[in-house]
C-alpha cells in the first residue's frame, strides 16, 4: 500500500469519507416550503369546546379606590343586599365608603370540566372604581347561556397594573381596574356530554376550505380504513367509528389528530387602514402591471420678521412682517416599474420596496392593482 497505508487504517479512512460525502449530500437535499400541520392543530372535534361563563359580584378590601356610592347605585344595593342576607339591617343607614366595588367575572369552562375542578376568572370593574389592587372577590354564581351556574368564584384578586397619583402629577400603569384569580372558581354542575358512546363524529376546520377537507378526509382514511372519513362541506369532514375501534371513540380520536397534513388556503391579502399593516399570503400571484408612484408634496414655512423704525425717526411703527417659503416635491425622481405576470409573493414586496413605497402607499397600490384585475387574490380591509 503506498504512503505507509495499511489495509486497515485505508477502510477506516474510506468509511469517514463515505460518512462526510452522505452528510454533504443529505444537507443538499431540497426541503419541501409547504409545511403540514397536525389535524389538532387545524380542525376541532365536535362536542370538545369550552363554554363562557359570567357573573357579578362585589369586591371589598380596597384601600379608598372603589366605587362611590353616591354615584353607582348598583354598588349601594347590591351591598345592602349582601348585608340583609349575612343579618345586617343596612338600609336605613347612610353608606359612605369606598372600599367597595361592583365587578363583572368571566370565565372560559373547558370541555369535560368536572364537578370539584377549578378554573381561572377575569375580574372587571363595573362602576367608577379607580383600582382594585388588595381587593378581595365575594362569593360570585357565575352562569352559562342557559342561566343555570356552573361555577362559583371566590378569593382575593392579583392586579398587574397600578394607579398612583398626587396633588399635580398621576402615573399610571397597565389596567388597574382588572384582574385574575387563578383557580378562583369551582365547578359545580357539568356539562353532559359522552364521548364513548358515540358512534360518529364530525371534525370541523378551523379555516374552512375544500381542498383542506378532502386532505384530512384522505389521510384518515389512508391511515384508519377507507370509508372511515368523508367530507360533507368546506368546513366539516364526517368521520364514524370503524369495526377496529369497537366502543372506542377516545382511541380513534387520539390517532386521527396526529396525522398530519397540508392546509390550503385562499389567496387573500388584509389590510388594516389604520396601523398601515399589509399581511399577505403566499399563494398571491398578480399579472403584468405596470406601477409608478409618487407624491406631490406641498411644503409652507412661515418665518414673520419684525420690521420697526430707526432710532430718532419723526414717524413710523413697529410692524410683523410676513415671510413665508412654499417649496413643492413632486418625487420626479420615481419611475416606472414593471412587474411580469405571475410574479410571487417575495418578488411583488421586492419590486415595492424598489419604489420606497411605505406601507400606507402600498396599501393604496394594492387596491389600484386588484381594481385593474391584475391581483389574483382577495382584499380584506379591516
Amino acid at each position: 500500500m503506498p504512503f505507509g497505508f495499511t489495509s486497515r487504517r485505508f477502510q477506516a479512512v474510506t468509511r469517514r469519507f463515505l460518512s462526510v460525502a452522505g452528510l454533504i449530500l443529505g444537507l443538499c437535499q431540497p426541503i419541501s416550503a409547504e409545511a403540514a400541520s397536525r389535524i389538532k392543530d387545524i380542525a376541532d372535534f365536535e362536542g370538545v369546546r369550552e363554554n363562557q361563563l359570567v357573573g357579578y359580584g362585589l369586591v371589598v378590601g380596597l384601600n379608598g379606590t372603589g366605587d362611590s356610592l353616591d354615584k353607582a347605585v348598583f354598588t349601594r344595593e347590591s351591598l345592602i343586599g349582601m348585608l340583609e342576607r349575612l343579618g345586617v339591617n343596612a338600609r336605613d343607614v347612610d353608606l359612605d365608603t369606598e372600599n367597595v366595588a361592583a365587578v363583572m367575572v368571566t370565565a372560559a369552562l373547558p370541555p369535560f370540566a368536572r364537578q370539584g375542578g377549578r378554573i381561572d376568572v377575569r375580574i372587571s370593574a363595573l362602576g367608577d372604581a379607580d383600582s382594585l389592587l388588595g381587593g378581595t372577590l365575594l362569593v360570585t354564581p357565575m352562569l352559562g347561556a342557559d342561566g343555570e351556574v356552573y361555577a362559583v368564584a371566590q378569593g382575593p384578586i392579583a392586579v398587574s397594573g397600578f394607579d398612583a397619583k398626587g396633588s399635580a402629577q398621576s402615573v399610571t400603569k397597565g389596567v388597574p381596574t382588572s384582574g385574575r384569580i387563578a383557580n378562583g372558581a369551582i365547578v359545580e354542575r357539568e356539562l353532559a356530554f359522552e364521548m364513548a358512546s358515540m358512534r360518529s363524529v364530525k371534525i370541523s376546520l378551523r379555516n374552512p376550505d375544500l381542498t383542506t377537507a378532502r386532505r384530512i378526509a384522505e389521510a384518515i382514511n389512508r391511515e384508519i380504513g377507507p370509508g372511515t372519513a368523508q367530507p360533507s362541506d368546506p368546513g366539516t369532514v364526517q368521520v364514524e367509528i370503524p369495526p377496529t375501534y369497537p366502543n372506542s371513540m377516545v382511541a380513534l380520536l387520539t390517532d386521527i389528530e396526529q396525522l398530519p397534513v397540508e392546509p390550503d388556503q385562499v389567496a387573500r391579502v388584509i389590510v388594516d387602514e389604520q396601523s398601515g399593516v399589509i399581511v399577505m399570503g403566499d399563494d398571491v400571484r398578480i399579472s403584468t402591471v405596470a406601477i409608478a408612484q409618487g407624491n406631490l408634496t406641498i411644503r409652507i414655512t412661515e418665518t414673520p420678521q419684525v420690521s420697526q423704525p430707526g432710532p430718532f425717526a419723526d414717524a413710523g411703527a413697529t410692524v410683523v412682517v410676513p415671510r413665508t417659503d412654499v417649496e413643492v416635491d413632486e418625487d420626479d425622481e420615481r419611475r416606472l416599474a414593471v412587474l411580469p405576470s405571475g410574479v410571487s409573493l417575495q418578488e411583488l414586496v421586492n419590486g415595492l420596496n424598489a419604489l420606497g413605497v411605505g406601507p400606507r402607499d402600498m396599501i393604496s397600490i394594492l387596491q389600484a392593482i386588484k381594481a385593474a384585475g391584475a391581483l389574483q387574490a382577495d382584499i380584506e380591509v379591516q
